[in-house]
């Protein structure tokens, strides 16, 4: 893959890519156009081709895309087929869910462990990740580091259980705490989550013609 610089805009919209071809190859179409995926995207064909540019391109103009292999080829670019580990600090209602519904697996990463301060839960297990006390982070992580930590605990403590991690090594913060964590600062990739954003999005989208 080329070393040049490729837009934030570009790489978040390679895992829609990855979805719609993997629909795709479900429903055994084996080629596909860039104006068909441009359509069910809501994108342009020409936006399309410019994003696959990017990586040196995929299709033959004309002759469309072979789905299976441009999906192979955007897993390998979004790094799908590398093995991470990932970690949950913070097991409670959003976290367990997480564990239990959530797969990581078809993202690229192994769940490993979690971490949690609750001592009723501590030692358990979920779908197969034990659950250890939060006090041993930095003593697990010694001997089995992990790539991401994915963070669910209450906000309060997020800022310094980011820090516990990046200081660690980890390479890259999945946040779910409601509270914005600077990549800058910390220096790892950090991707922050809050699902009210998208839903006030949704209620402008049905508000502004009111």
């Amino acid at each position: 893959m080329s070393e040049r610089y490729i837009s934030p805009s570009v790489i978040r919209r390679l895992p829609k890519y990855h979805r719609c071809l993997k629909e795709l190859l479900r429903n055994n179409v084996s080629r596909v156009s860039s104006s068909v995926l441009a359509n069910k995207l809501g994108f342009t064909a020409s936006q399309v081709r410019q994003d696959f540019s990017c990586f040196g391109g995929f299709g033959q103009q004309g002759y469309g895309y072979n789905v299976e292999n441009l999906l192979s080829e955007i897993a390998s670019i979004i790094g799908i087929d590398k093995k991470h580990t990932a970690a949950i600090i913070g097991v409670g209602h959003l976290g367990h869910a997480l564990v239990n519904n959530f797969s990581f697996k078809t993202c690229g990463f192994e769940l490993a462990v979690a971490f949690d301060a609750n001592p009723e839960i501590i030692g358990t297990t979920i779908e197969g990740v034990e659950i250890h006390d939060i006090k041993e982070l930095s003593a697990y992580f010694e001997e089995n580091p992990f790539d991401v930590a994915v963070l669910t605990m209450p906000r309060e403590f997020a800022t310094d259980i980011a820090r516990q991690v990046a200081d660690l090594g980890v390479r890259g913060i999945w946040n779910f705490t409601n509270v914005d964590l600077s990549a800058t600062e910390l220096g790892v990739e950090i991707e922050n989550v809050h699902f009210a954003d998208s839903l006030k999005i949704l209620c402008y989208e049905i508000s502004k013609n009111d």
